[in-house]
């Protein structure tokens, strides 16, 4: 197993020095304008630049906490409701047809009613990507705590155990993988969103960063915040699925 997974990480890291290395290329040929496409090496300058003696350090900040906030809000909404509806078959009747309304809704649709609402503002921001990322979340928490065994319920309410413990004991284990691969993919949306209400609000943060450097005609500056936003989501991604297989190594040690 260690084998093939050290393979597989090699030969990313050479997809990526080729990817780096075509893009170096094109820029040093010119065959798209440096105004428009820096090499490499001038928005890696620009990286080492705005972190060590600019304010790029703090733009990174405020995205990761406005993507983090916003993130942490909608899990904890998406897995309380999701939990109450999905262990519910009423509940799932009842507000099915809600769910189906609002979810396809986009979020861009939203924007102006959270603006109207907060203004400019970073309540504004949390609210926006909160409701755009709380949608993966509660639809697996709903499927995770659905497909529960329903023998399960039987021996837990042979066994006189509590509804509240029902739940932590018996479906929360059952519902962890949805869960978790939900929290995973809302992640990915809370950062999207975190990066659009910063250019639309002005936030400080790596959106707002990107709007200006573009408006300045500053490309390596661009092309530095867009790499740090990749490391973002790349980072989190790595974090996510390591905390993942630690909170499930049940499943594998069961077998």
């Amino acid at each position: 197993m260690i084998m093939p997974s050290l393979l597989w990480r090699i030969l990313s890291f050479a997809v990526a020095a080729a990817f780096v290395a075509l893009w170096q290329l094109i820029a040093n040929l010119k065959l798209v304008s440096p105004v428009f496409l820096p090499g490499p090496d001038r928005a890696w300058a620009a990286l080492m630049r705005g972190i060590t003696s600019g304010d790029l350090a703090v733009k990174l900040l405020g995205t990761v906490e406005h993507m983090a906030l916003g993130w942490l809000a909608a899990s904890i909404a998406g897995i309380a409701l999701g939990a109450l509806i999905g262990s519910s078959r009423a509940m799932r009747d009842y507000v099915a047809p809600s769910l189906e309304f609002l979810r396809p809704l986009p979020v861009s649709a939203i924007i102006p009613v959270a603006i109207a609402l907060f203004g400019l503002t970073q309540s504004m921001a949390l609210f926006v990507i909160a409701f755009g990322a709380i949608w993966p979340m509660l639809l697996a928490t709903i499927h995770g705590f659905a497909a529960v065994e329903p023998r399960l319920y039987e021996v837990a309410r042979s066994l006189h155990m509590s509804r509240l413990a029902i739940v932590f004991k018996i479906a929360l284990p059952s519902a962890s993988p949805d869960i978790l691969s939900g929290m995973r993919l809302s992640l990915t949306v809370a950062l999207i969103l975190a990066v659009v209400c910063e250019i639309l609000a002005g936030l400080d943060g790596l959106g707002h960063w990107i709007l200006l450097a573009a408006r300045s005609f500053r490309s390596a500056d661009l092309f530095a915040g867009v790499i740090l936003l990749g490391a973002i989501g790349y980072v989190t991604g790595l974090a996510m699925s390591s905390a993942e297989k630690h909170l499930l190594r049940w499943r594998s040690s069961g077998h």
